[in-house]
């Protein structure tokens, strides 16, 4: 399972992950951050493949993803 961390107060709502993901998980939120602007955040059940294309592509590097192993 993958976790994907987002620090919204890092984004500037350019959206380039949201185009770089392959599986199209990625969103802006309704919500502002500090900046007063609409960050990105991981859709409700959506699929993360582990990719990093989304944490490639942020020029603020807002976007960390990591592998969780399910054993608890």
């Amino acid at each position: 399972m993958r976790l994907v961390k987002i620090t919204a107060e890092y984004c500037k709502g350019c959206g380039l992950c949201v185009w770089a993901c392959p599986k199209g998980s990625l969103g802006l939120s309704k919500e502002l951050n500090p900046l007063g602007i609409h960050p990105v955040q991981f859709k409700q059940g959506a699929e993360c493949t582990g990719c990093r294309n989304c944490a490639a592509m942020c020029p603020e590097a807002a976007i960390e993803i990591y592998e969780v192993n399910d054993d608890g």
